[in-house]
């Protein structure tokens, strides 16, 4: 990395969060074509599926963040061989989960989705869509995994193009499938496999070229118990970002059919599809930033790692702002793109984005510093700060409808976010003073 740190930064954040979005705008469009073709009932069951799949699909960007941060630690440090076995040890990792999460989801998968109050039509087409996923979760985690890998590679361009082929080709595919044949959520788990595995393919044929700067050799394909528990250590706290999400929206889903019906549970639905341009954004920060603090942190230039930890924070927060207030201001905008038939779908979801995101931006702040936290090694306090946000979330969401009903539901989010911001940024400022990093501005040493 010989360019100054300020085009070191942009090369990375770029690409990853353009990335992101395209990955994020092709969820949107799936959402979409379920509104606008199935309706409510189709939003609902994606909603009730999503926390059984993303705990699966958290899987593979443990493993792809874990191995990429440490080979790209390894190449930081000088040591290519080193990069290559943390690679190899990935790719094992995400074939053996693969196939574990592939059993897990057949066996848990109805009884997750009865335990979030699902029934009826609702039950049925997350059902549909649970059963094509069973069968293609190893191609799944390495679609996922491998742009990870490819990032840490020192090929973020690249990276971003391979997201933006597997998103295009869902959206053809949700298209086809959803719209002209009306296999309505069956063919659109079937569209999303089908483009991950375009992705795993393009993916293993990279670092089997001579494009990348860490091949991947096949007398370094090998995994021990000790490379395992590094990977997975390093990577817990983006696992464990998809279990809080997932374990939040599940919980989510049963209190509003609890509090609400069918109807609230779909205008969930569209504010998750909304939110997660935001969350993606801001992933997309810190995942693009991280292979940069990584580097940095190997090679010991602390302060420079520090700018560019500030410029990330900054990013995440002016953009979520900008969210927050586009949803205050102009829900109607955004809530009719997926229906516009449906009057108490609409007006559920206009009332859900006010309630629910006036506070967006706090989650991106919290996903730069848990991304800090793994970019130096440090796995146990970037799964602390997940695992925090879960253990503070959950009293609003079960005490807070007790009073307010629906709204409670809604507000839940942003107001355990206000809670939850103190501490994160005391244990980012303590750990900056251990390392004896005065904050303040620096130069930009190259």
């Amino acid at each position: 990395m010989t360019h100054t740190l300020g085009r070191q930064f942009w090369r990375f954040v770029i690409p990853t969060v353009a990335a992101m979005l395209v990955n994020g705008l092709y969820q949107l469009v799936d959402g979409i074509f379920v509104g606008q073709v199935i309706g409510a009932d189709g939003l609902g069951a994606i909603n009730i599926a999503w926390p059984v799949i993303g705990i699966t699909y958290g899987v593979a960007i443990m493993v792809g963040i874990g191995a990429g941060a440490l080979s790209s630690i390894a190449r930081g440090e000088g040591d290519l061989p080193g990069a290559s076995q943390w690679l190899a040890a990935g790719l094992w990792l995400l074939l053996l989960l693969g196939i574990a999460c592939g059993v897990l989801l057949a066996w848990l998968g109805e009884p997750l989705f009865r335990l979030q109050q699902a029934q009826g039509p609702v039950l049925a087409l997350a059902e549909d869509y649970l059963q094509v996923l069973i069968w293609a979760s190893p191609v799944a985690l390495g679609g996922i995994a491998l742009p990870f890998l490819i990032r840490n590679d020192d090929a973020p361009n690249l990276a971003t193009l391979l997201i933006g082929a597997g998103a295009v080709i869902n959206i053809g595919l949700d298209y086809l499938f959803i719209v002209l044949w009306d296999w309505q959520l069956t063919g659109a788990a079937l569209a999303t496999a089908l483009a991950q595995a375009v992705v795993l393919v393009l993916g293993v044929t990279y670092f089997r070229s001579s494009l990348c700067q860490v091949p991947l050799s096949l007398t370094r394909l090998s995994l021990s118990w000790r490379e395992s528990k590094q990977i997975l250590g390093l990577g817990l706290a983006s696992w464990a970002m998809y279990l809080y999400f997932s374990f939040i929206t599940a919980v989510h889903n049963s209190q509003f059919l609890t509090y609400g019906d069918a109807t609230a549970l779909g205008a969930f639905a569209i504010v998750g599809y909304l939110c997660t341009l935001y969350y993606l954004l801001a992933e997309g920060v810190a995942n693009g930033v991280q292979p940069l603090l990584s580097y940095l942190f190997g090679a010991g230039r602390l302060k420079q790692m520090q700018r560019a930890l500030v410029w990330a924070l900054t990013l995440t927060l002016i953009s979520g702002l900008v969210f927050s207030i586009s949803f205050l201001l102009f829900p109607e905008l955004f809530t009719h793109a997926f229906n516009r038939k449906d009057e108490a779908l609409l007006q559920a979801t206009t009332q859900g984005l006010r309630w629910h995101t006036w506070a967006l931006y706090l989650d991106g702040v919290i996903f730069v510093i848990a991304a800090y936290f793994q970019s130096v090694n440090d796995g146990h306090r970037a799964s602390w700060v997940t695992f925090a946000n879960m253990g503070i979330q959950l009293p609003f969401l079960l005490l807070l409808p007790l009073w307010l009903g629906v709204q409670g539901v809604w507000l839940a989010v942003p107001l355990s976010n206000v809670v939850l911001i103190g501490w994160v940024l005391w244990l980012l400022i303590r750990d900056q003073k251990r390392r004896r990093i005065p904050w303040g501005r620096h130069s930009v040493l190259d």
